[in-house]
């Protein structure tokens, strides 16, 4: 029964966590030699496919000499943080994956921290040793570095280490002699990650992740603890409030490859699927129905933005949506908050309008997005980040922001990061990159990344994460520029737009149907003002020589979903629609417009 290990894969972002998985599946020989596959075999959502990132913690196993291994695949980003905290509570080690150029990132730290708080024994395998500019003995040291500031005990910090490339199949103990396959990672994960430990007594299973499907509902996902769980048992659900309810495990599967196999009973140590629960929530514990012993409840980091979520009000409302009414968008969210754990939404004093809560942008981006391929139409407002009153005193949250920059743009950099209250820590080379970092309000990162990239003619590489709750650091300045607003609705002009140029930036295409109140670009000025684009030319049958020469227009500003969150102020909107994205103003009218403002001062 000790031939399992239940493992968990951490990484920073694009340092080939999933790739590694596919390989080890490969490996371990799951597909028949005859069977198609694409890459990437557990990012199996769009978005994530789309971003390269992984955004779901997912599980799979292999067989490897008469052992099981259980691998959790883990999201890199911090603010998937809800996500990580949870599932590492099923496993008994943690392979941390570094690129052997950049090392250990700041969202590394994060989940490695995690890992170590809990007791999870560590194998570090250093990445992508098949880069140019790699340096795989420093990036070890920097690993251990790390381990040691994060206060690892001297049995974490003897970790065995491995190096390799995992897109070329490949992982040994000596970066310089490449060994043919992948198997010695295997043979690492036998021999030094431990294997479960299995306590005495009754049933105790926490539910750290869920599944649903369409034929049974919802499905609980967790590792047993201690004692047996059976098919058809009758348990006892120990809930969050100290209630005690009692259920009825209809089926019970475990994970084999990629799928799931059905078995009728699952000893400690193993993580299975419960099928036949209702009402249950992750954190909860399925226990003995005699004596039930509840386990300690997971604690997630608080969330540290929000953002208003309200029905699409605008001209152009159901147009493109299938979902578009505030009964929709209600049980939507509630549906999201069973299984995104760091997720909140409270109801406002009106029935269509929601405030959520989450970990960052990106949290709330992918979750937006999500709601947007769906079939669902919604707008939202600036993201808000959380204050909290500490002793009496106002408290942010701060974030350590790490900026890698070619020397040449390192100086502006600098000056839009602290405009915006950082404060400059580290500054030293990293290859042919400097290496910044700062302390900085996350007040002051929304926003901030598009500035850098502009800056730097996109060369920045930019990560940061959550670190404390520091006293309120001052005003920072917001966006500098005015809004351009459309007069009326219709199509607009080439003709029109040509003539405006010098007004600002647009962000519209001539032929685009815009509506009374839409932002349709930037005011080179302060101020907001409001345009006509519809206008065409007057029409003669006189030529006026020099005058019909042809419109030339910039092309227009275009913005991602995270761009356009970021960018929209106080009194503007982000229309969401699943084929399009409108800035607009929360009031269309412009006479409206005034009497609010006046009213706001």
């Amino acid at each position: 029964m000790q031939n399992i290990r239940n493992i968990a894969i951490i990484a920073h972002v694009d340092h080939g966590k999933t790739t590694l998985v596919d390989k080890i599946i490969h490996a371990s020989k799951i597909f028949r030699e005859n069977q198609q596959f694409d890459d990437l075999i557990l990012d199996n959502n769009d978005l994530e496919r789309e971003r390269g990132i992984t955004i779901l913690s997912k599980n799979v196993s292999v067989r490897y000499k008469d052992h099981k291994i259980n691998i959790i695949d883990t999201p890199g980003h911090a603010d998937f943080g809800g996500e990580v905290e949870r599932v590492l509570k099923m496993a008994d080690g943690v392979i941390l994956l570094v690129d052997a150029f950049e090392g250990p990132m700041p969202q590394t730290r994060f989940v490695l921290g995690k890992a170590l708080a809990l007791g999870l024994t560590p194998i570090v395998v250093v990445n992508k040793v098949d880069k140019e500019n790699c340096r795989p003995d420093e990036v070890q040291e920097s690993v251990f570095e790390l381990m040691f500031n994060l206060d690892a005990t001297e049995e974490q910090l003897e970790f065995q280490t491995l190096y390799g490339s995992a897109k070329n199949n490949w992982m040994g103990p000596d970066w310089k002699t490449q060994t043919d396959s992948i198997l010695p990672l295997l043979d690492a994960i036998l021999e030094h990650i431990p294997a479960p430990k299995i306590d005495e007594g009754t049933l105790q299973m926490q539910i750290t992740s869920l599944d649903y499907s369409n034929f049974v509902g919802r499905i609980a996902i967790g590792r047993v603890k201690r004692g047996t769980i059976k098919e058809g048992s009758q348990l006892t659900l120990c809930k969050a409030d100290g209630v005690f309810k009692k259920v009825k495990v209809k089926e019970l599967h475990v994970f084999e490859g990629l799928g799931k196999n059905k078995v009728s009973e699952v000893v400690a140590g193993d993580i299975c699927a419960v099928t036949g629960i209702e009402d249950f929530e992750i954190g909860d514990t399925l226990a003995d129905l005699e004596n039930p012993e509840a386990l300690p409840r997971i604690a997630i980091d608080e969330p540290t933005m929000n953002m208003l979520f309200t029905i699409n009000n605008s001209p152009f409302f159901g147009k493109e949506g299938k979902f578009v009414t505030s009964r929709h968008l209600r049980d939507r969210l509630m549906k999201e908050m069973e299984k995104n754990l760091a997720l909140r939404v409270e109801s406002t004093d009106s029935e269509d309008k929601f405030l959520v809560y989450g970990r960052g942008i990106l949290h709330l981006s992918v979750l937006i997005e999500t709601m947007r391929r769906e079939g669902y139409e919604l707008q939202v407002g600036q993201p808000q980040v959380i204050f909290k009153e500490i002793d009496g005193v106002k408290n942010e949250p701060i974030e350590v922001l790490v900026v890698d920059v070619p020397e040449t743009t390192a100086g502006k950099v600098i000056e839009l990061a602290t405009q915006r209250k950082g404060e400059l820590l580290v500054m030293e080379p990293k290859g042919d990159l400097q290496h910044l970092e700062f302390r900085i309000p996350s007040r002051g990162l929304i926003g901030l990344r598009n500035n850098v990239l502009t800056a730097t003619q996109g060369e920045a590489i930019m990560n940061h994460r959550f670190s404390s709750y520091e006293p309120f650091k001052g005003n920072i300045p917001e966006r500098n520029n005015g809004s351009l607003i459309s007069m009326e609705g219709g199509p607009c002009t080439a003709y029109a737009i040509d003539k405006l140029q010098d007004r600002g930036t647009f962000f519209i295409e001539p032929g685009d149907e815009l509506y009374t109140g839409q932002v349709i670009g930037e005011n080179s000025r302060e101020n907001d003002i409001v345009v006509n684009v519809q206008k065409g030319k007057k029409l003669t049958n006189m030529r006026a020589s020099g005058s019909d020469d042809n419109t030339r227009i910039a092309p227009p500003k275009k913005f991602s979903l995270e761009e356009a969150m970021e960018y929209i102020q106080k009194d503007e909107y982000l229309e969401i629609t699943p084929k399009s994205i409108r800035m607009r103003k929360i009031y269309l009218d412009e006479n409206e417009r005034a009497r609010m403002a006046k009213k706001d001062s």
